[in-house]
């Protein structure tokens, strides 16, 4: 099949944005970030604005006085989207509770970097691979909304978008120093000449950690090259290289991360090391009332994971996509599709204090995920769209067994498992005048398991997808002074997807669920104060639970906090302000799904600060949970917990970072 692009594609396109528009506000034109044009931006935000369910559109300007350790720090104010940090680069992310007991790599989300997925072809992914200090915008659709960038799953996309030669032009300086002995910096420059233009950039980041044990260090590079072949025909390569070296401090019982959460764990030297390198390019042919988009993209990468054992891993994924858009009149036509295979050299052996000893497991394994989809929007009056669409997956894993120490060697075994799942989705978008809209959508999502769940044993785990309906309303807009976000929703699901931890030395465990419920609400509120004065908020709502489950009743399901709220104040203008912000959990969720030990909720304190001290340089202060809070952040889900289970992390200690913007 062919693969679909997603808008973000269309995000990156070469429009020509002047770097200070006569339009652009004397703030705008003082601002030293990474990007000068906002055209693809605000594109981005009317395409999200069209969608009737939750979206949302976070700007660089929107968290560029923060230190950029991980997406979290990008996404803190997008309603929905629970971020917790674990250590270091390694959070857990999660939307509608996708993927909610998986705590580590990541699942039930797609997450994209210029429309092009960097999930594997078996839908696992590492997030680390994304660097929000590179991006333009990011793009966040929850649930059933992103079936435009090609996902069918309950949490949704993330998509982040880098800039161009013509949005970013000239060069770019970033460094940041602070706590933990942690540097940053980033390089960037953008040129355009005639019908071309480029883009490219390196950042740098080193930091002992907030824990024993947490050392990490990584170079990235990111660049793409834009050619107009002709008035209707445009081509963009893109090409990103990561080296990420990351130590693993490891879970904690309760007592120590109320009493001393720096502490790490150094048994077995554990750690995650990424090396990538990802390529993909798109052509781009216009036509009148709309545009079709194809490419290809290939991603390589080596994972060494010294854990309880040594996980080496050598994968390659490859795909192609496509996607046509077309308008006319009250109509509005979508369709795409896209197909990812991938093959991966599964290897582990005896963790030797994280170097290689004896093999215990060699097996080459297989995969592919495929979709094809569409959507036609209708507007039968002028406030009013229908919408109607629809995905349909298939997949398969593979996986053959050469090498298994615990079953006495060599095995010659095969495991496959082959899935598929149509999801279709029904929508309405009425527009009460230009600033006002209400949304609702009633849709279906189905994941496939990955190896992680169904490798288990070597003929693999009978695991069945995961299924949900999932039905949202919901609306957003502005009066006056206040701009909002709001959407409620709630997912039946039937065979989730979740996962135990079952001893210190195994991996988890993974089961199909009988039924359970997501519901919730997701909700923003910014509220303009004065002219040099706004308060934005963001706050969800999680009701996870069972539902008549033989074992667990209508327990709730552990790890999501059932209230998040965060606010920020900012005052002074973008030559000068401070922004002191509050993130308050009032109670803390289940560590297991017995349900019989739930933590204590938190509350921590920052502040940010920026200013412009001469035309293209800024400085910026972040400093985090100025009262050193001590409470659990993340947790491993189990079975049963007791505050002697090595299940929890700590939320960051107390912290400073600051730094220097300049525009040349």
């Amino acid at each position: 099949m062919l693969a679909g692009a997603s808008p973000a594609f269309a995000d990156t396109e070469e429009t020509s944005v002047d770097a200070t528009p006569d339009t652009a506000s004397p703030n705008d034109r003082d601002r030293t970030i990474i990007v000068t044009g906002e055209r693809a931006a605000n594109e981005a935000e009317e395409r999200a604005a069209q969608t009737p369910g939750g979206t949302d559109v976070v700007t660089y300007d929107e968290y560029a006085d923060k230190s950029l350790m991980s997406l979290r720090d990008a996404l803190a104010f997008s309603p929905g989207v629970y971020l917790q940090p674990r250590y270091g680069q390694e959070v857990r992310i999660s939307i509608r509770g996708s993927g909610l007991s998986r705590g580590f790599h990541m699942r039930g989300l797609t997450l994209l970097q210029d429309g092009v997925p960097i999930n594997l072809a078996d839908d696992n992914g590492d997030f680390q691979e994304l660097e929000p200090i590179f991006f333009e915008y990011l793009e966040v659709y929850r649930g059933a909304n992103a079936l435009r960038f090609g996902s069918g799953t309950l949490g949704g996309a993330v998509n982040g978008v880098t800039p161009t030669g013509e949005t970013a032009a000239g060069l770019y300086l970033r460094g940041d120093v602070g706590s933990f002995e942690t540097y940053r910096g980033l390089v960037s420059y953008g040129v355009q000449s005639g019908p071309g233009d480029a883009w490219a950039a390196i950042s740098y980041d080193n930091s002992n950690g907030d824990r024993d044990h947490a050392q990490r260090n990584s170079l990235r590079f990111h660049g793409n090259v834009g050619l107009q072949i002709a008035n209707n025909i445009e081509n963009r390569f893109y090409a990103s290289v990561n080296s990420i070296d990351q130590e693993i401090p490891g879970a904690l019982d309760l007592a120590t991360v109320l009493n001393a959460p720096r502490t790490g764990n150094f048994v077995g030297d554990q750690a995650r090391d990424i090396d990538s390198i990802r390529l993909q390019n798109r052509t781009r042919f216009s036509f009148a009332g709309g545009q079709f988009d194809v490419g290809g993209f290939v991603n390589a990468k080596s994972l060494y994971h010294p854990i309880f054992q040594v996980v080496d891993q050598e994968s390659t994924d490859r795909g192609v996509y496509a996607r046509f858009d077309y308008a006319t009149g009250p109509f509005e036509v979508t369709l795409g599709g896209e197909t990812r295979f991938g093959d991966t050299k599964a290897k582990r052996f005896v963790n030797l204090n994280g170097a290689r000893g004896a093999p215990t497991f060699d097996a080459d394994q297989r995969a592919s995920t495929s979709n094809i989809y569409g959507e036609v929007r209708f507007r039968p009056i002028e406030p009013l769209q229908l919408i109607a669409g629809a995905i349909y997956a298939d997949g398969f894993r593979e996986q053959r067994e050469l090498f298994n120490s615990f079953a006495g060697g060599a095995t010659g075994i095969t495991g496959r498992a082959e899935f598929d799942g149509f999801s279709p989705k029904f929508g309405v978008l009425f527009e009460a005048n230009e600033n006002i809209q209400f949304f609702a959508n009633y849709s279906r999502s189905v994941e496939f398991p990955g190896f992680i769940e169904v490798a288990q044993i070597a003929s693999f785990v009978s695991l069945d997808p995961q299924r949900a309906w999932t039905a949202e309303i919901g609306t957003r807009g502005r009066a006056g002074i206040v701009e909002w976000d709001l959407a409620a929703y709630r997912a039946d699901i039937e065979g989730e997807l979740l996962q135990f931890n079952v001893g210190p030395d195994i991996p988890a465990s993974t089961f199909n669920a009988d039924e359970t419920y997501h519901q919730g609400i997701e909700a923003a509120l910014s509220i303009d104060l004065a002219p040099w004065a706004r308060l934005r908020q963001v706050y969800t709502y999680s009701d996870f639970r069972f539902e008549d489950d033989p074992q667990y009743g209508d327990n709730r399901l552990p790890v999501v906090p059932e209230h998040v709220y965060r606010a920020e104040l900012r005052l002074g203008t973008d030559t000068l302000h401070i922004a002191p912000n509050v993130e308050w959990v009032p109670d803390g969720p289940f560590a297991d799904y017995s349900n019989t030990l739930q933590v204590d909720g938190y509350a921590l304190v920052g502040i940010t600060a920026g200013a412009t001290v001469a035309e293209g340089i800024d400085l910026f202060v972040d400093s985090r949970n100025l009262f050193d809070e001590k409470a659990v952040g993340d947790i491993s889900a189990a079975i049963t917990a007791t505050p002697a289970s090595a299940i929890f992390y700590p939320v960051e200690r107390r912290a400073v970072f600051g730094g220097m913007r300049a525009r040349f």
